[in-house]
């Protein structure tokens, strides 16, 4: 199953959305040293737009992340340690994932989204790399 097809699966959706929110707060919670507080505050700040912010910038960002991801996806699941492949390919998932947000951002709404974003922009690629092992955890579970 491609992930495009499992993130419009109804059955799917809202527990790809929950799990993909609890990957992001576990990570943002393991975050350390001065570099973690600003990825916390920036979380926090974000978080606190509204009830369910996250969960709805998931959902709807979820196709696009899966269409970016689906060739490399692809390629991990011919090789006989999908976890494997994808950990030693984080550099070209976190890319990946980081095109669909950085497309968005220009059109975010709240300035807050935008001004936190801006803010931890450079040190983005290399907390996404280091959430790529859970990311494709949660992808074996639901894309197989």
């Amino acid at each position: 199953m491609s992930l495009a097809d499992a993130v419009e699966d109804p059955n799917k959706k809202p527990a790809i959305v929950k799990d993909c929110c609890t990957l992001v707060d576990e990570e943002v919670a393991s975050k350390s040293g001065f570099s973690g507080l600003a990825v916390k505050a920036g979380y926090a700040a974000v978080k606190g737009i509204k009830p369910g912010f996250i969960a709805e910038v998931v959902n709807k960002l979820l196709k696009e992340f899966a269409e970016k991801l689906d060739p490399l996806w692809v390629e991990a699941k011919t090789k006989a340690d999908p976890h494997g492949h994808f950990t030693s390919n984080k550099a070209k998932v976190a890319d990946a994932l980081l095109s669909v947000t950085d497309g968005k951002i220009k059109s975010a709404k709240s300035s807050l989204v935008r001004g936190t974003y801006e803010k931890l922009r450079g040190s983005a690629k290399k907390n996404v790399e280091e959430a790529v092992p859970r990311l494709s955890k949660l992808l074996q579970k639901h894309a197989e």
